[in-house]
């Protein structure tokens, strides 16, 4: 028998990942603080929650996909928060980026109520969301991570165990710092040649052609050729993970002198209006410094 799936948080992540979730079979019931956004997983046949807590009395598995702590603690612990439902029977997933440290936290708070934590963000982005073809980073009871794989493969296409609870949040800083760095890279290497008159097309032809080549270049080079940014993961959400980055490598005492740097480029380009623009808007920043 399948479990009960509460999935609160309907952003451009979570509508697709619950929607696989009905696809291979789940119940699911959904939760969003707009509930319209629930609206076409209604029609594809969810339950449509009227607060978290209905949300987690209903469900064996609750899962959380929102943008940072603050959204997190309200679903949790605001008004009719889902924690108040969490007991020893239940599992509460949090997919959600937040810091090592926070996930610590809320390890430890939780532990109170009996739930079954497991801190379980992904790497991939609304492509591979929709396409089920996430990895997911996941940390906690290794023995329930296991047991969860099928939930978790309906949604991505590989599990990853990252160790205690805090590790899959850990792993999500170090792929986001690397995502960060290359895509700043991408878009800064593009930008020099193009001031120095070289061709967009040879200089794409020019990495695809050799051990530079990835695909997360080749996904973003037509919106650098077009200059659009349609959010796959959206700079603003770039922008507080590399917050998360810095603050969890000054914690550690890890050197990160790029991480703070495209902390302030990525900040920057909030700071011009270009959150809500993908994460490769970054080109936007470069050329906005660029001599007048």
């Amino acid at each position: 028998m399948k479990h009960k799936i509460g999935f609160m948080g309907l952003g451009i992540m979570g509508v697709p990942m619950a929607a696989n979730l009905l696809k291979a079979g789940y119940p699911v019931m959904v939760y969003n603080r707009s509930p319209e956004k629930g609206e076409p997983l209604v029609k594809r046949g969810a339950g449509l929650a009227s607060h978290p807590k209905a949300m987690a009395r209903a469900a064996d598995v609750i899962i959380a996909m929102v943008t940072g702590p603050e959204a997190l603690q309200d679903l949790l612990w605001g008004p009719n928060g889902a924690g108040g439902a969490f007991n020893h029977s239940k599992v509460f997933i949090n997919m959600s980026s937040v810091s090592p440290g926070y996930t610590r936290e809320l390890a430890r708070e939780l532990e109170l109520s009996g739930v079954t934590f497991i801190d379980a963000p992904v790497s991939g982005t609304k492509k591979p969301a929709e396409d089920g073809a996430l990895v997911i980073l996941a940390a906690g009871p290794q023995d329930k991570v296991k047991a969860l794989e099928p939930v978790f493969l309906a949604m991505g296409k590989k599990v990853i165990y990252c160790g205690a609870a805090g590790q899959g949040s850990m792993m999500k800083m170090f792929v986001n710092l690397l995502l960060g760095v290359m895509m700043e890279g991408f878009a800064e290497a593009l930008n020099l040649g193009k001031l120095g008159g070289l061709d967009m097309d040879a200089m794409l032809e020019t990495v695809f052609s050799g051990a530079m080549n990835s695909p997360m270049f080749q996904v973003k080079a037509p919106l650098l050729k077009e200059n659009r940014y349609p959010a796959a993961f959206p700079l603003k959400h770039l922008a507080k993970d590399c917050k998360f980055v810095v603050d969890t490598a000054f914690e550690l005492g890890a050197p990160a002198p790029v991480a703070h740097t495209i902390l302030h480029l990525y900040r920057a380009g909030v700071a011009q209006g270009w959150g809500d623009e993908d994460i490769s808007a970054i080109a936007k920043v470069l050329e906005h410094l660029n001599p007048k």
